[in-house]
This record gives C-alpha cells, sequence and structure tokens, in this order.
C-alpha cells in the first residue's frame, strides 16, 4: 500500500479522499490556488503545495505543476478525485512517466470512452445498446442539422467530450437546432477544450440509471449494483438514490452484466461508473435501456452505493491501484436497506439555479447524516469554482424510511451568506410523485413552479426574525433585553430576500419590550407574545414552545423553522439609487465572463431576445431584453470578466 498520495483535487472530494486515506494510515499533499490558500482540504491534509492563481486553468488543471509537487513531497501515487484532470489521458501519461501511480484507470481506457461517439461505436461493436443517433465526425452544421431531422424531434445535442450537463441542449424543433449547437459547441469548446457535438434521439419518459462498475489489473470486473439518477435540472444531478425504483432482478441482471461487458471490452482498471438512458414509459424492462456514457473515474454520488453495499470505494481505488486483486466477488457483493444523497448548491434556485457566491457566515449540518464537505463557516464561495457547499446522505431500512430522514436531514441544514438550494431539495423530497418512485428526468421541469415557489413567511417567523434584528435573539446576537434608557417600542422593517418577487415582501413589525425576556410583537396587526428561553427552556410563542433558530449576520437576519426563512433589515429613510429599476438596463445575475454580444448601440430589439451571453462556473448563461426598446449603449466587451450585479447594457428611455 502507498505511503503517501497526492491528491489532484480540492473541496469536498479531496476531503473525502482524505477521510479514507487517514483510515488507511496514508499520508496526505494537497494542491490549492491562491483563492483555497484557507481552504478545508488544504487544512486537513498532511501537506500543501501551492499551484498558481484562483482561476482553473492556472491551477487546478496544470497538470505538469501537479506532478512536479508530487515528485518533490514524495508522494508515490496521484488521485484526482472527480472533474478537473481526473478523465484526461494526457495528465495520466505524464503521472506515469514520471514514476508515479495513478488512482484510476489507464490513459488508454479514458481515451476509448473519453469522447462520446467513440465510446458509443465501441459499445456498439461489443453488445451493448445505445441510443438511436449520429456519432460521426463530421460537424457540418447543415450536416448536423439533416441528421437531427432524420432522427426526429425532440433531439439532443451533446458536446462529445461533455459531462456534468455542460455542453448539453435540448431541441424541441428545426428553428432552434442552430442557435443550440452553437452554445453546445462553445460549452464544449470552454469546458473540454472540444467543440465537437453528437445528435440523439431524446427519449420522452427518461430515467437515468447507472451502474457502478470497478476492475482490477488482474483482469476482475464487478458491478456494485445502480444508482437513480434521474432527479435533474439543466442536466444536472440534484438528487440520487440507490437502489432505482421500481428495478426488477431480471433488469438489474442485464444492466449489471452490459456494464460489466463495458468494462472488459476496454481491459478496466479502478473505479467507473456506466451511465444508461431507460425509457420508463412501460415501467423498467430490459429490452429498454441503452448506453450513455462511460464515466471513468469516482463519481460524486458514491456514498449512496457505499450506504447500501457497506463498502469503502475509496479504500478499494487505493487498494486495486497498489495492485491488489478486487476485495469482493460478485457472490459476496448484496445490497442492504436504501439510500439518498441531496446535493447543497449555492445557487438562486427562483432566477434559473444561477449560481450564487457569498461568505457562509452560519453553517450548520445535522447529526442525522452522513456530510460530505470541503466549506466550513466563514469559507467564501468564489466564482472561480463549482458551488457545491456539501452533500447529504442518508441511509435506511426502505425508501420511505430513507426519503423521511432526509426529508429531516434538510430541515436541519442551516446555512446564511449566500442563497442556496435547500428549500428547493425540501420540496422536491415532498413531491408527491417523488415520493412515490415515479421519477424521471422530466420531473423537476414539469413541476418546476410548483417547486421553486417561495412560502412566505407566517408572522410568527417574521417577528422571530424582528427579535434578531433588534439584536434581542438569536445566535450571534447578545441578549440586550428590556433597560430604562431605551425605548419600550422600536418599529423594524424587513424585506424577505427569498421572496423578494411578491408585493406583499416587506414588513413592518413592532416590538414592545415586556421585560428582559418577554416582548409583544406585531406583524401586520397580528401580535405575538415572545418568551426567550432562560438556560435550556424552549422559546415560546403565545403560551406555546417552538422549535426554530435565529441567526444574525452582517447581511440581515435567517431563521431556520423546518424551511428556512432570510430577511435584510431596511433602513427607511434609504432612497434607492438604481436609475434602472424599471427595465432599462441589464445587470449581470452573478459573476462570470462574457462569451456573446448579439447587439451594438443603436439595434432595435423585442422583450425576450438574446442580447448577452454570460459564462460562470463553465455554465453559459443568456440574458434577454426586459422590454422592446433600443439599445442606448454597450459597457462590456467580449471576453470581459464582471462582478455580480455590473451593469452591462442599457435601453433608451422610453
Amino acid at each position: 500500500m502507498f505511503k503517501k498520495i497526492l491528491i489532484a483535487n480540492r473541496g469536498e472530494i479531496a476531503c473525502r479522499i482524505m477521510r479514507t486515506a487517514r483510515q488507511l494510515g496514508i499520508k496526505t499533499v494537497a494542491v490549492y490556488s491562491d483563492a483555497d490558500v484557507n481552504a478545508m482540504h488544504v487544512t486537513m491534509a498532511d501537506e500543501a503545495v501551492r499551484i498558481g492563481p484562483a482561476p482553473v486553468s492556472d491551477s487546478y488543471l496544470q497538470g505538469h505543476t501537479i506532478v512536479e509537487a508530487a515528485l518533490s513531497t514524495g508522494a508515490q501515487a496521484i488521485h484526482p478525485g472527480y472533474g478537473f484532470l481526473s478523465e484526461n489521458p494526457q495528465f495520466v501519461d505524464s503521472v506515469t512517466a514520471a514514476g508515479l501511480r495513478f488512482i484510476g484507470p489507464s490513459s488508454e481506457a479514458i481515451r476509448a470512452m473519453g469522447l462520446k461517439d467513440a465510446a458509443k461505436n465501441l459499445m456498439q461493436q461489443a453488445g451493448v445498446p445505445v441510443v438511436p443517433g449520429y456519432h460521426g465526425e463530421e460537424q457540418n452544421a447543415e450536416l448536423l442539422a439533416r441528421e437531427a431531422a432524420s432522427i426526429g424531434y425532440p433531439v439532443l445535442i451533446k458536446a462529445r467530450a461533455g459531462g456534468g450537463g455542460k455542453g448539453m441542449r435540448k431541441v424541441d424543433s428545426p428553428d432552434e437546432f442552430a442557435a443550440s449547437l452553437e452554445g453546445a459547441m462553445r460549452e464544449g469548446l470552454a469546458s473540454f477544450g472540444d467543440a465537437a457535438c453528437l445528435i440523439e434521439k431524446y427519449i420522452t419518459s427518461p430515467r437515468h440509471i447507472e451502474i457502478q462498475v470497478f476492475g482490477d489489473d488482474h483482469g476482475n470486473v464487478v458491478h456494485l449494483f445502480e444508482r437513480d439518477c434521474s432527479l435533474q435540472r439543466r442536466h444536472q444531478k440534484v438528487i440520487e438514490e440507490a437502489p432505482a425504483p421500481g428495478m426488477t432482478a431480471e433488469m438489474r441482471e442485464a444492466m449489471g452484466q452490459a456494464a460489466v461487458t463495458a468494462c472488459k471490452a476496454i481491459s478496466y482498471s479502478g473505479a467507473g461508473t456506466i451511465e444508461f438512458i431507460v425509457d420508463s414509459s412501460e415501467g423498467l424492462r430490459p429490452d429498454r435501456f441503452w448506453f450513455m456514457e462511460m464515466n471513468t473515474r469516482l463519481q460524486v454520488e458514491h456514498p449512496v452505493t457505499e450506504a447500501i453495499t457497506g463498502q469503502d470505494l475509496v479504500a478499494w481505488q487505493l487498494h486495486v491501484a497498489a495492485g491488489g486483486s478486487l476485495p469482493l466477488t460478485q457472490e459476496q457483493l448484496s445490497i442492504d436497506g436504501w439510500a439518498f444523497e441531496s446535493r447543497v448548491y449555492a445557487e438562486d434556485v427562483e432566477s434559473g439555479f444561477l449560481p450564487a457566491t457569498g461568505t457562509l457566515d452560519h453553517l450548520r449540518f445535522p447529526d442525522s447524516a452522513r456530510v460530505d464537505t470541503g466549506i466550513r463557516e466563514g469559507d467564501t464561495i468564489t466564482p472561480f469554482y463549482d458551488p457545491m457547499i456539501a452533500k447529504l446522505i442518508v441511509h435506511g431500512n426502505n425508501r420511505e424510511s430513507a426519503l423521511n430522514k432526509m426529508t429531516r436531514a434538510l430541515e436541519s441544514t442551516q446555512a446564511a451568506g449566500s442563497t442556496t438550494n435547500i428549500n428547493f431539495l425540501a420540496s422536491l423530497c415532498a413531491h408527491g410523485e417523488f415520493a412515490s418512485g415515479k421519477v424521471d428526468t422530466g420531473l423537476i421541469e414539469r413541476s418546476l413552479e410548483q417547486l421553486t415557489a417561495a412560502e412566505s413567511p407566517s408572522s410568527q417567523v417574521v417577528a422571530l426574525a424582528t427579535l434578531g434584528a433588534l439584536r434581542l435573539i438569536g445566535e450571534n446576537s447578545p441578549l440586550c433585553g428590556f433597560s430604562l434608557w431605551q425605548p419600550l417600542r422600536h418599529t423594524v422593517l424587513l424585506e424577505d430576500t427569498i421572496n423578494n418577487t411578491d408585493e406583499n415582501s416587506s414588513y413592518t413589525a413592532q416590538v414592545e419590550a415586556l421585560s428582559q425576556s418577554a416582548f409583544n410583537v406585531t406583524v401586520d396587526d397580528i401580535s405575538h407574545l415572545i418568551e426567550l428561553p432562560d438556560g435550556e427552556g424552549k422559546l415560546m410563542i403565545d403560551g406555546h414552545p417552538l422549535s426554530a433558530d435565529v441567526v444574525v449576520t452582517d447581511g440581515g437576519v435567517s431563521v431556520f423553522a423546518e424551511r428556512s426563512y432570510h430577511f435584510t433589515v431596511s433602513d427607511p429613510l434609504a432612497t434607492n439609487d438604481s436609475a434602472f429599476a424599471g427595465g432599462d438596463g441589464i445587470n449581470a445575475p452573478m459573476p462570470g465572463q462574457i462569451k456573446v454580444i448579439s447587439v451594438i448601440a443603436g439595434d432595435q430589439v423585442v422583450a425576450g431576445d438574446a442580447l448577452v451571453v454570460m459564462e460562470a462556473m463553465k455554465m453559459e448563461h443568456t440574458l434577454t431584453a426586459p422590454r422592446d426598446g433600443k439599445v442606448a449603449e454597450l459597457l462590456v466587451a467580449l471576453e470581459d470578466q464582471v462582478e455580480a450585479g455590473a451593469l452591462l447594457l442599457t435601453l433608451a428611455e422610453e
């Protein structure tokens, strides 16, 4: 076994690998960019090496710098985690050329599966079923449009080197094809250095079911059963589970055997995932699944497989990379219970799942779930990397039990300082179709309005936030209470930062101090008597105990009571200085880079016209005209890096 390994990654996955390495007595070396100098994975490691500035291309994608770091620290092997260089065959070659071990498959196996078109041709030859589509080399736009027409709409355009939803577009009609192809090619080039795309038939009742596979250098291959990853938004996974709802023994055997066949076709060694698209219109049938792609690495969602099998997949990786045989045979593997994983992200759900940034002034995770994270309270979510905060993983005896545990875990997760998707995940767990196991990749899109609807806070929640605003209650707030030199009544103006598009998102509350620990708070003519706990007692509202936490930060007040509510405190004397509140300008909704500008000053535009395309965290976001009008001024140029809120262009005043 290795004595020291370098982890060529950051964040949650780097910390995850370090935990297993520590259990095995293996020392770890972290690498970090200037943005990660104080990151959790840096402090967890035995050693850490700086590899460059914050941008990914200048740091975590600098393979030669990472290899030099491994050699200089005496590491014997490099674990790539996922993302970054994990599926880069040139990096694997440079690692092995330096006399180090790559903890993953060979560069030949990665090359075989790295391009979706070549991988599908290879799988077809091996007898693995593949989705109908065009996987050829020719990339002429007119040819691809003809191929899409012959396949039949709707179709999927997919960057052949893509992954994680990047470079992927669903196209419903020929009119949309050209623009969608251009966008997919741009994302493919930006994220993977390859603009080539393939076209596939879009399955109308699809489920995304993948098989965890493992091989070794001795020719052994096993599968560790399936994961259902059908709950997706913008082609990115949100909640995963194992096993898959409705899975039959016959279907599991067929999919598992196909996955093993795929691995043996390329002499695969290490952890990998074979992803299948399944037509669930008539239930799960062995003749209705097709190969999509292979991820030649550990997956983000690997913990649900660990939960139902009782195996540590990182330990398996280290064992196999050190030359060992697979720890178990296929017959020795079995499924125990059910598991879910929820991905907690810093993102603005109501604004189309835009990535968010900010400093997490308050962060609490439940004791009832496994939490894989690389973020601590006080850390900042930057625009440079994926905005994942944590993964919550639960395990139960059956699906209902596990889902109940996940619901409780989400209700107990607290984050303030950045917009998150925690409430959205809780709404998903409560969704009737998902709760009953009727999942497919279109569920979120169909139910988007229901799932993203902001829940207005009750008068009780607003009353608690009001006391927090006055720093009379809450974590990070000294208890001021009643004193003779303070006015007996206070008026507080609050703004609901989640539900701030609603005309009823502003609240005026009046507080009357009755004693040092009792207050009468009136919100919209509804009064509540709030009695603060003494020692270990419970908070009382109108004579009834209430389980809620109030947290005060520089950014406002948060109340955590099953759902998360966040408020800012308004200054009644402040004025609105925005010159473009009436829809006369377009502001950047997040930090990012300008990739496309479709207009010039003087152009006439119609509401909804695409004007600017921004790239943030390797995903493209199209900004459209807020109204009909004429472009007055362009304030940015191509490739400009802009901050959130930056004014990009203005329209002439109406």
